[in-house]
């Protein structure tokens, strides 16, 4: 047992709550949840997270570290005309989907089929808005965001892990201390979570559901495993995802969205610096699940605190946490040049906010590129024919 066990454990915590909790916010806003339903919301996320690693640490002796699906919560929040119960129905599906992805190996491969290039324009798609969102705040407020932009350029040279943790922290100085955030008197207590009632609409079933899941397991749970491989650990996939898509369908009646892999926090428990032997790393887990016990207790006063800051910075912090994400996503679209041109239709349809027939623009973009790609095969193949 080591200090650095426990230091791993909280920096990993602290970086993967700090830098998306305003996402959570802002997608929690978008279905119409009220203050005790985003509460409720963001206190089952940490527990559902604290449950899965926890368990599935001690169970396989590897640090296997969960979290939420950052990507997914962008979507969310990009989303419109959507209630809390139906946005509850979709959560449902995207964890159970999960489960049956781990469960059936047929429907594992047919996810695994879905190109790359494809899923990952689709991320983009959903992704650029909020980065956008930075730089239009700074028009609003350019004595806040600009200052945070540069903290944030710099910090990353550095510690990239650590850049938008410290844009929250200054951008918390700035604001209370320029008189534009003020906490309310009220008294701040314990969480609590809410039963919320689901709805199954057929329409945001697919264009929330559906993409939700795709979104997790293509931007959350492959990087996620790629990690524990890197870091010279074989992760067994299929309990890991039936755990978390378990995680995910207990909790979504609580309000939170999918549960998965971690990958940036995860990263910061498995190399050499949170301990030398790799057969020890796995006891960062019940620590880092202690973390998000304590954090799921304050998540009210938490949430508080985020909802008494200005807009700009909530837009400005959400942005720079989905920038890296953005950047990852947006490079494997085009590293394919044969599906760079579908690629690149699935970008447009996903960022241009299509809705029709009430299913979102995640959906048509995807539909849209596999279509695409679809006849630039057929096309192909004639070609080679002739």
């Amino acid at each position: 047992m080591r200090l650095s066990i426990l230091s791993s454990a909280v920096v990993a915590a602290l970086v993967g709550f700090g830098s998306t909790i305003a996402i959570i916010i802002a997608a929690a806003h978008a279905v119409g949840a009220d203050a005790a339903q985003t509460t409720s919301w963001v206190a089952a996320l940490c527990l559902s997270t604290a449950v899965a690693s926890g368990f599935l640490s001690i169970r396989y002796r590897m640090p296997i570290i969960g979290a939420w699906s950052t990507p997914g919560a962008a979507l969310i929040a990009a989303s419109s005309g959507i209630s809390i119960h139906a946005a509850v129905g979709a959560f449902l599906m995207a964890g159970a989907l999960i489960v049956l992805a781990a469960a059936f190996k047929p429907f594992g491969r047919l996810i695994e089929k879905i190109p790359t290039a494809i899923a990952a324009a689709m991320l983009a798609g959903v992704l650029v808005r909020f980065v956008m969102a930075v730089f239009e705040s700074a028009q609003g407020a350019p004595q806040l965001v600009l200052p945070l932009v540069a903290i944030f350029l710099i910090v990353r040279l550095f510690n990239p892990a650590m850049a938008v943790l410290a844009v929250l922290f200054v951008g918390l100085g700035l604001a209370f201390g320029n008189g534009s955030a003020h906490l309310p008197a009220s008294e701040i207590g314990f969480s609590s979570l809410v039963f919320i009632l689901p709805a199954f609409d057929p329409t945001v079933l697919i264009g929330l559901g559906l993409p939700l899941f795709l979104v997790t397991m293509a931007s959350q749970n492959l990087p996620g495993f790629a990690v524990l491989r890197a870091s010279g650990y074989t992760p067994p996939s299929r309990p890991i995802l039936a755990v978390t898509g378990l995680a995910s369908v207990i909790s979504a009646p609580f309000g939170a969205h999918t549960s998965n892999l971690a990958a940036i926090s995860a990263a910061i428990c498995t190399g050499p610096d949170t301990h030398p032997d790799p057969e020890k790393r796995w006891l960062v887990g019940p620590f880092y699940a202690l973390c998000y016990v304590l954090i799921a207790l304050f998540s009210g006063g938490l949430i508080t605190l985020i909802a008494a800051l200005p807009p700009e910075l909530i837009k400005t912090v959400a942005g720079l946490a989905l920038m890296g994400a953005f950047t990852g996503a947006l490079s494997s679209a085009l590293s394919d040049e044969f599906k760079r041109f579908p690629a690149v239709l699935t970008f447009a349809v996903t960022a241009s906010g299509l809705s029709l027939f009430g299913i979102g623009s995640a959906f048509w973009g995807l539909a849209a590129g596999l279509v695409t790609l679809a006849l630039d095969e057929a096309a192909l193949r004639i070609r080679k024919r002739h």
